[in-house]
């Protein structure tokens, strides 16, 4: 080729190079629109007795190391949290205490993403029942079933009557407000393991026949929350198998859940700073969000 012509040609390629260069880097930046996300639920969403306390409602006992907080900072999400402890499905609708407005009032038509854990407080389900066969455990100095003995399916048969209806009209409330909105039900964490562990009889005094007892509660309970949020177009996060392993008889470090004694939160019997980080990462993934 001639030298002028390639003069040309090279001189041709250069501009076309620079310019390609010019607009790569100052073509405008495609800003991201935060996701919109409300948080409810009960103390489990809230990380009641986690550290720090989150003091725009002391009331709720809400830590800002829950797993809502975890889901916003990994997403950088627009992040409204009234998760509350002690919250049942009415205060969806109703107010909790005096000054908390009910918690789906924080879900408009314009919220991307809501998460929640609820159904354990109706009817009194978890408390009533860890307290009652922790008060039986130590009575009958960890032998036997004397919880399962009195109690039998009544703690079953109330999750059936009351908190599976009520749960599918707090979850129908939710999706009406937000009706293109992803709705994620998260399950609860293992409390126990499915057999009873001599060792632990210390920090969570059950009978050894109540462990199970109080396992297959908990699991009728989460198969409930589950029946629930598929009947109501919501994403059902399963904890089941990722929290096995992680109950509250594990050593720190290690369980999820605090124990009922000698645990490391001022709540115990509800997830810990790890726990709440691992329910956050596993809903992460279930959603496909990273």
């Amino acid at each position: 080729m001639p030298v002028p012509a390639l003069r040309r040609v090279l001189t041709a390629t250069s501009a076309a190079v620079g310019a390609l260069v010019l607009g790569l880097t100052t073509a405008p930046a495609q800003a991201t629109v935060p996701m919109n996300y409300a948080a409810l639920g009960d103390s489990y969403s809230a990380a009641s007795g986690v550290l720090p306390v989150d003091l725009s409602s002391p009331v709720c006992l809400r830590s800002t190391a829950n797993y809502p907080h975890v889901i916003a900072a990994r997403t950088a999400a627009r992040l409204t949290d009234v998760t509350c402890g002690a919250a049942q499905t009415k205060d969806f609708t109703e107010a909790q205490y005096p000054g908390v407005a009910p918690q789906a009032d924080a879900v408009t038509a314009d919220t991307d993403l809501v998460t929640l854990t609820i159904g354990g407080n109706d009817n009194g389900t978890f408390i009533n029942a860890v307290t009652a066969c922790g008060t039986a455990g130590v009575l009958s100095a960890g032998r036997g079933s004397p919880c399962k003995d009195k109690y039998g399916t009544s703690f079953d048969d109330q999750i059936d009557s009351d908190t599976y209806p009520a749960l599918r009209t707090a979850l129908g409330s939710v999706r009406a407000k937000a009706p293109h909105a992803r709705i994620a039900v998260l399950g609860y964490p293992w409390i126990t393991p499915a057999t009873a562990d001599p060792s632990c009889f210390v920090k969570l005094p059950l009978a050894t026949g109540d462990v199970p007892y109080l396992h297959s509660l908990q699991a009728h309970l989460n198969a409930v929350v589950r029946r629930a949020a598929e009947e109501t177009g919501a994403v059902y996060v399963d904890f089941s198998a990722v929290s096995a392993g992680h109950d509250a008889c594990q050593a720190a470090g290690t369980r999820w859940i605090e124990p009922l004694l000698f645990g490391q939160n001022v709540v115990p019997v509800h997830p810990n700073a790890l726990g709440e980080r691992r329910m956050a990462e596993h809903t992460l993934e279930v959603l496909g969000l990273g």
